[in-house]
């Protein structure tokens, strides 16, 4: 949630700055027209209990004086005060709840440095790393398909337990997974702190990152219980610190997770859904930072590097996209995404989103610090990337391994966690 004393102090840079998110500067002119009408209901409000407080006082010497006109008139007056101040209250609860939807539904700011563009066409193409790459014939074919050839990927059987979009990965294919995790979480425990946070959370904490309102159709919801399936780590680690202060001392925080994530894709209608291109569930390792301001470029420099690392040890192809301000998710201020190259697929498949949110996340979830030169409290900046999600770098990993014969080579960084066995065999066991 941005701050809303900037689009009262400077409201017409605050139009700029978002209408190259595609905001209409008609909206916060709405929202100051709320702002402005909260601010003064307010204002009354505290006027009629301040009169009801006087007409008590009043009431009071009136009834030592046994004045049973004066007393009269002012119980009068006292009713309706009441029933002003009853009515000003149910009006001022109902703007209140409508400026809030409205702030809740508006986008971060875009970092100064943010490409502006209308959409992903605006993106900016940072570096492709390992460009030198040559791909072969057997190389050519999609994942999907490898997948039956090797029984490592069973989507019909997923799709049958749980329906489509629900993959299954089966012998050595559901042993990789294992493994990619297990390597992930090693290549950050010098910095980040593991956790294992519930799967299911409250609908607090799905605001707190800004997935609610706004997205609430691309996630499951258990009406049951009201708690959310998560749609990334992100959600429950960034609540971790929700209504907590930091010392400076404690800052930079570092954590790490490895969840399910479950998305509902609801916008995917059209696009290509094939194997594991987009998929509802999926296993994926979370890095995410609490810092301050002035160390935010730095923790957003340190996550994207961690991201990058994974893929490059992993031996794809992959580029490295500076995306647009019309690209932005809606929390964010900048974002860097890394796309694994699938040859069999012929497709630039997103592995990772690194994105730096400012002080956004924070003011919704109430996460401080407390500065050590004055001791003054001041919201942290929270930052977040995927290393990495599991389904494409699945992909792009098999697609990129396959040999002339049909088995597939690993990447030899995962040996230690396949008991150094790094070829997929025609059968789907490792060898």
């Amino acid at each position: 949630m941005i701050d809303i004393k900037l689009l009262r102090s400077d409201l017409e840079n605050c139009k700029s700055s978002l209408s190259k998110r595609g905001v209409d500067p008609k909206e916060l002119e709405e929202i100051m027209r709320l702002d402005n009408s909260v601010r003064n209901l307010t204002a009354e409000t505290e006027n009629i209990r301040a009169e009801i407080k006087l007409l008590s006082k009043k009431y009071s010497q009136a009834k030592a004086s046994s004045d049973l006109d004066l007393l009269e008139s002012l119980n009068q007056s006292s009713k309706e005060a009441a029933t002003n101040l009853e009515q000003y209250q149910s009006e001022l609860s109902q703007l209140k709840d409508e400026l809030n939807l409205k702030l809740l539904y508006l986008p971060n700011f875009p970092s100064e440095d943010t490409p502006v563009g209308k959409d992903s066409d605006g993106n900016v193409t940072v570096k492709i790393v390992n460009d030198h790459l040559q791909f072969g014939q057997s190389q050519r074919v999609p994942h999907w398909d490898i997948g039956i050839e090797l029984s490592i990927l069973d989507m019909k059987n997923g799709a049958k337990i749980s329906g489509s979009m629900f993959p299954m990965y089966r012998k050595a294919g559901a042993k990789l997974i294992r493994a990619l995790t297990n390597f992930a979480l090693d290549m950050h425990s010098d910095v980040f702190e593991e956790i294992r946070p519930p799967t299911f959370v409250k609908s607090d904490t799905m605001k707190s990152t800004g997935h609610l309102p706004k997205f609430a159709d691309e996630a499951y919801h258990m009406e049951r219980d009201d708690l959310w399936a998560i749609p990334t780590a992100e959600v429950p680690l960034t609540s971790l610190g929700r209504d907590e202060i930091f010392s400076e001392a404690e800052l930079p925080k570092y954590m790490t997770a490895v969840t399910a994530c479950f998305r509902r894709e609801a916008g995917a209608a059209g696009s290509d859904t094939r194997g594991l291109l987009r998929v509802h569930e999926f296993d994926k390792v979370e890095i995410l930072a609490y810092t301050t301001a002035e160390k935010a470029q730095d923790a957003h420099k340190l996550l994207l590097e961690r991201a990058e690392n994974l893929v490059e040890q992993l031996g794809l192809k992959y580029r490295v996209l500076d995306l647009c301000t019309g690209d932005l998710g809606n929390s964010s201020k900048r974002t860097f995404d890394i796309e694994a190259y699938a040859p069999g697929c012929d497709k630039w498949l997103e592995v990772s989103s690194v994105s730096w949110f400012g002080d956004y996340q924070a003011r919704r979830a109430n996460i401080r610090y407390r500065r050590k030169e004055d001791s003054k409290l001041e919201l942290i900046h929270t930052l977040n990337g995927s290393a990495l999600a599991w389904p494409r770098i699945w992909a792009a990993i098999v697609e990129t391994g396959r040999n002339p014969d049909g088995t597939v080579s690993l990447p030899k960084v995962l040996s230690p966690y396949l008991n150094d066995k790094t070829t997929i065999s025609l059968n789907g066991d490792l060898v």
